[in-house]
């Protein structure tokens, strides 16, 4: 006969919770940036309900990266940049305020370049009214901040050129500041070239002043910024899981080091 402590079954194993997502956003004076963004993380929680999500700013907004780290304690946390392409921020900004936290941190790619972007910036052409015209008179200025750093344009060109090959139209890149060619310029160039409907497409996570200031120049339609587009939740995730990968591919690399 079973004896009665048989008959118990074995305490169920707690599986440990995962390392929390801190996306890091540049921060804007724009009111309309902040509930951007705040949307935009309510939908990476509404797809992954067991990730803790926390935002952290560089500059502008509260809550500032260093404050949400703080915050965070001795926790581990994956970084995930707000960003589109390489540049300080990426580079030196978000590193240098991760190493002066208490908190075990893993720094994320920027989300850019990639795929569901161009799925988010197709969707968000054909909002403001793409494909009503023809294809031999049609191209796309695809509208960036800008930055110094050399990386950051390598970037921004390699989604002008997945988003032209996703639409079989020629796409430029223009930029708000600190580099060439300016909307106003690509716009002369593609009408140069015989383009006469030119639409603008909006590479901003949110809306701010460069965003607006770029619409403004749009000869024909301007696309609305990427914002809350299920892409870019999915994308924060998808970013968050490559960072958590490389963890794991590093750890027995440094334990036998």
């Amino acid at each position: 006969m079973p004896s009665q402590l048989s008959l118990v079954p074995p305490p169920a194993t707690r599986r440990p919770a995962p390392p929390a997502l801190v996306v890091v956003a540049h921060g804007s004076r724009d009111p309309r940036a902040l509930s951007t963004v705040r949307a935009l993380l309510d939908r990476v929680r509404a797809l992954r309900p067991d990730v803790p999500v926390h935002l952290g700013h560089i500059e502008l907004n509260a809550p500032l990266l260093p404050d949400t780290l703080a915050a965070l304690g001795d926790t581990e946390a994956v970084l995930v940049p707000l960003l589109l392409s390489r540049g300080y921020h990426v580079k030196q900004d978000i590193p240098d305020m991760a190493a002066a936290s208490p908190a075990r941190t893993h720094l994320a790619a920027p989300l850019g370049p990639h795929p569901l972007l161009v799925d988010a910036l197709k969707a968000r052409l054909t909002e403001a009214g793409w494909g009503a015209t023809p294809r031999r008179t049609s191209a796309v200025v695809l509208a960036a901040a800008g930055s110094r750093d050399p990386d950051a344009k390598t970037d921004t060109a390699r989604t002008a050129h997945l988003l032209a090959a996703r639409l079989g139209v020629p796409v430029l890149p223009a930029y708000a500041s600190a580099a060439t060619p300016t909307v106003d310029q690509a716009v002369r160039t593609l009408l140069a070239r015989g383009r006469r409907h030119i639409a603008l497409a909006s590479y901003f996570t949110a809306p701010g002043r460069f965003a607006t200031e770029c619409a403004q120049k749009a000869p024909w339609i301007a696309a609305a910024p990427l914002g809350t587009h299920p892409s870019m939740a999915q994308l924060l995730l998808h970013r968050y899981d490559e960072a958590l990968a490389t963890r794991a591919l590093e750890a027995p690399a440094l334990a036998t080091a």
